[in-house]
């Protein structure tokens, strides 16, 4: 980690390091559950950035403060979520809105990403097993029987565990070996056969997790999404440095492990710091952002989705979000065609 909290907010515009330009931007999150992805509150997390300069962020700030004029000491997206301010909603993301061009969103669908890392986990050629699985799986099983399949892979998944040490892998292989019987020869069948033959990979896992503290828990969405964030940024040779919003996940030897995997995965990364969100006003745009983007993409994904909202949102959207309902990611995507990618984060063996 780079810099300290009484620096944190100055540093507005790019900035010169050995005489290289570097873009500061700035970082926050919605949605966040912890280790809960299939019974939380959210069934979308989001991670947004926006490249300004504090000077003009604190200025845009002021504005939506004084178009809404609410009494509340400190504003957070659901004031620009009320139907009585769609006005300014529009206006904040629109093409001739402050953000525009200076905004991105990483979007991760948590259902799919469970699926993803449990997949990863557990098989070889994982990216395209889990998205067929997650596709077919769902049609296949029903919503009741698709619900306690991913309610069995949370639980194997997470490093929190009540109950005894081996419940979570039995939970799962038992769902596995139940889903098999029902739903042989269906397009997830061979799937459904690999999962059931990784049982010792899932058994080292918990032995590993039950063995100490977990540096990268492997169903936290924050950690990868800021990797995204800072190859988004750095697209082009550009060097990033990111600017965020404090919390208890973003430890040290967290933000060592980010940057040290944005370097390996070609991202130029400069370094990493965490301010308070309430003193630096691009933090504050950021988090407006993510939240809007998470109830407006929640949204699409529940089929009540705003055809108006979600063709401003699109602009802002990560192709590289970690997204696996096919109709919804077709309307919000940012760019014709492809697919969403997965999550990137290597599983813990």
């Amino acid at each position: 980690m780079t810099g300290n909290r009484e620096d944190g907010v100055r540093a507005a515009r790019p900035v010169s390091v050995g005489g290289v330009g570097v873009l500061e931007v700035a970082c926050d999150e919605s949605g966040s559950d912890g280790e809960n992805l299939t019974g939380g509150n959210t069934d979308v997390f989001a991670h947004a950035s926006v490249r300004l300069s504090v000077e003009s962020a604190a200025g845009h700030v002021q504005e939506i403060r004084g178009r809404i004029r609410s009494p509340a000491e400190e504003y957070k997206a659901n004031h620009l979520l009320r139907e009585k301010h769609r006005a300014v909603l529009e206006w904040l993301l629109a093409p001739a809105g402050p953000i525009h061009g200076h905004a991105h969103v990483h979007l991760t669908e948590k259902a799919f990403f469970v699926v993803d890392r449990a997949v990863d986990l557990l098989l070889d050629d994982a990216s395209a097993q889990a998205l067929t699985l997650f596709r077919e799986g769902r049609r296949a099983f029903g919503d009741e029987r698709w619900r306690v399949f991913l309610a069995a892979a949370n639980q194997l998944l997470r490093v929190r565990n009540d109950g005894e040490p081996q419940e979570p892998v039995d939970a799962f292989f038992q769902e596995v070996d139940s889903l098999r019987r029902a739903h042989s020869g269906t397009p997830v069948s061979g799937i459904l056969d690999r999962l059931s033959a990784a049982r010792l990979r899932a058994d080292a896992y918990r032995a590993g997790v039950s063995g100490g503290p977990t540096l990268i828990p492997v169903l936290n969405p924050l950690l990868p999404a800021i990797v995204a964030t800072a190859a988004h940024w750095s697209g082009g040779g550009r060097s990033v440095r990111l600017v965020h919003d404090r919390q208890n996940m973003l430890t040290p030897e967290r933000i060592a492990w980010i940057e040290e995997t944005a370097r390996r995965a070609g991202a130029g990364l400069d370094g990493f710091r965490l301010v308070v969100a309430r003193e630096d006003p691009r933090v504050q745009l950021a988090d407006f952002l993510a939240g809007i983007a998470r109830k407006i993409a929640s949204d699409e994904l529940n089929g009540r989705g705003d055809p108006v909202l979600t063709a401003l949102l699109r602009p802002y959207v990560d192709p590289a979000s970690v997204w696996g309902d096919e109709p919804s990611w077709a309307r919000l995507r940012s760019t014709p065609g492809g697919t969403p990618v997965d999550s990137g984060v290597p599983s813990a063996r």
